[in-house]
């Protein structure tokens, strides 16, 4: 008896149905990405579990419905939904990456791959579409960006604060030199014109004087806040000795600053951005900690710069509420943030606070020179 030959156009028929339910099976559990089918005319045909992850919609609310929902109020009155599926008709691919619009109407920053799809005949029969959503690296990418902004802001502020600091100093402080000199001149001239009784009565001129000389005391504070001249000549080392002397002297609170012997050269951004750390963190103890006592530390290991600053005041309440020179805080944050490291603040009350921060080295040590 002959044995009937296999039907090789059914087993073929058979493979190709297998083959497309697992395809669309594998679409259907896709998570990651909107995976859907768009008509020729734009509408959605059909939708995977990511697409409703992503877009919010169940296949219920969706299907049937024009993709421009996706799409925000500037982009339907611009036509682009239209534009681009007429660029995927003509070109067989178009990508695009901008906001779309979620069920709940919150935004998304997606990357959108729409190509055309054609039978035998080359007859449009309509577009698959692939999203992915890429929100979290565009707010990363903006937090760059403002980071960035940031630093040149700080940076352009400090060469203000350098610039005006220089002028106090080189213009303002002359002025009121020759103004003293001027003023002594008048005395001499005076005191010969008087008898020794008379002499007595020249002590406003010295008052006078005396009101200068505290002038330009405070116009080198002022000048040296703004921009400490020692950091620029002498190193950071040098510029917190003087910041610190000059603290205890005018708040009467002991600083113990301890640095390390190793000698460290740090860049001109590193070294301004700690001593503003360091500024700030001894101004919020002059203003609330009441401490007897503070102390700061500079040291290095083989990989990072530590800066450690404590003092044994009454410390942070358990739920601080928020107060209008919090902006210290974040200033403090952002600037050890632009040199790559974490700046943490521990307190418990009654036992002060401590500020630690720690910095790579490959981003506050000066480059070696070729």
């Amino acid at each position: 008896m002959q044995q009937d030959s296999p039907d090789w156009s059914t087993s073929r028929n058979l493979s190709d149905i297998d083959i497309e339910h697992r395809y669309r099976l594998l679409i259907e559990a896709v998570q990651d990405y909107a995976i859907f089918m768009l008509d020729a005319a734009g509408n959605v045909a059909s939708w995977n579990l990511g697409a409703q992850r992503i877009k919010g919609y169940s296949p219920d609310e969706i299907v049937g419905r024009h993709f421009s929902r996706f799409y925000t109020d500037e982009d339907i009155a611009a036509g682009k939904p239209a534009q681009l599926l007429a660029t995927a008709a003509w070109q067989g691919r178009v990508e695009d990456e901008g906001w779309r619009v979620r069920k709940d109407e919150s935004r998304l920053w997606a990357n959108v791959v729409i190509t055309a799809v054609h039978d035998e005949q080359g007859d449009l029969l309509g577009f698959a579409k692939i999203t992915r959503d890429m929100t979290e690296r565009r707010r990363l990418e903006d937090l760059e960006h403002a980071s960035a902004a940031s630093a040149l802001v700080q940076q352009a502020r400090e060469n203000e604060q350098r610039r005006i600091a220089r002028e106090l100093h080189d213009d303002l402080g002359q002025q009121i030199t020759a103004l003293k000199m001027t003023l002594a001149l008048h005395e001499t001239e005076l005191a010969r014109h008087f008898s020794e009784a008379g002499r007595a009565r020249l002590g406003s001129v010295r008052e006078m004087a005396d009101q200068l000389d505290a002038m330009a005391t405070s116009m080198r504070r002022i000048a040296a806040d703004l921009r400490p001249p020692m950091l620029d000549d002498l190193g950071l080392e040098a510029a917190l000795e003087w910041m610190t002397e000059g603290f205890e002297q005018r708040y009467g609170v002991p600083v113990r600053c301890e640095i390390s012997p190793d000698v460290l050269c740090l860049n001109d951004l590193a070294a301004i951005s700690l001593y503003r750390v360091i500024q700030e963190a001894l101004t919020n103890v002059a203003r609330h900690a009441r401490a007897n006592e503070v102390f700061v530390t500079l040291s290095a290991d083989d990989r990072h710069y530590h800066l450690q600053i404590h003092d044994d005041g009454v410390g942070l309440p358990k739920a601080p509420a928020p107060r209008a020179d919090c902006f210290g805080l974040l200033g403090m944050r952002e600037r050890i943030s632009q040199l790559g490291g974490v700046l943490s603040v521990d307190s418990i009350p009654g036992r002060g606070v401590t500020i630690t921060a720690r910095v790579p080295l490959a981003r506050v040590l000066v480059e070696s020179q070729p």
